[in-house]
């Protein structure tokens, strides 16, 4: 990303909406926008392969294994807003097993790109299906969406679910009903 351009870019943005982008508060604003977006995009640049970095690990066990609450920050890509909340990530290793900071790694570099939901919690579980070859998986994100609460409808107390479930997660009712009681999530079996 081009800080500078964009810096240029968000001086202009300021123009436009009616402010003086040489008042005191907004001097270095351009600047601060630019290198927030290139933090908060920084997905685009990087390779899940190498974040994943051979933290994969030969095991006997095909238990579940669960990650939960893993805080999620991303911006929505319809309005550039941010929406926040929390991933829970289960899966059913075969031979192999993901290093658990590896599993927030993969949710960090899919949610810092422009996103939606829907699609965010797919690619999470499609990654961490492939990295580890699991028999399967599953992801369930409930976030709070900022074009929602601060514009629009502005519903304050509204959360979003996602679920993304694949291979024994979508095929066994027994192996998803096990998975949402042990994130907090029971359903009605």
């Amino acid at each position: 990303m081009n800080t500078d351009r964009v810096a240029r870019l968000i001086r202009e943005l300021l123009v436009e909406i009616g402010e003086d982008p040489d008042r005191e508060g907004l001097l270095k604003t351009p600047e601060r926008v630019a290198k927030a977006l290139e933090f908060l995009t920084q997905g685009y640049g990087n390779d899940v392969a190498e974040v994943v970095n051979q933290a994969l690990y030969r095991s006997q066990a095909n238990n579940m294994i669960i990650a939960r609450d893993i805080e999620i920050y991303s911006m929505c890509e319809h309005h550039l807003l941010p929406f926040y909340g929390r991933c829970h990530i289960g899966y059913i290793a075969v031979d192999k097993v993901l290093g658990v900071s590896k599993l927030a790694r993969i949710v960090d570099v899919y949610a810092r790109r422009l996103q939606i939901q829907e699609r965010l919690t797919a690619q999470i579980a499609g990654e961490v299906m492939t990295s580890v070859d699991a028999e399967g998986v599953g992801v369930v994100m409930e976030c709070r969406h900022l074009c929602m609460m601060m514009r629009g409808v502005e519903k304050q107390n509204s959360v979003m679910t996602t679920s993304s479930v694949l291979g024994s997660f979508r095929e066994d009712h027994t192996t998803r009903v096990e998975f949402m009681s042990l994130i907090g999530r029971p359903l009605n079996a």
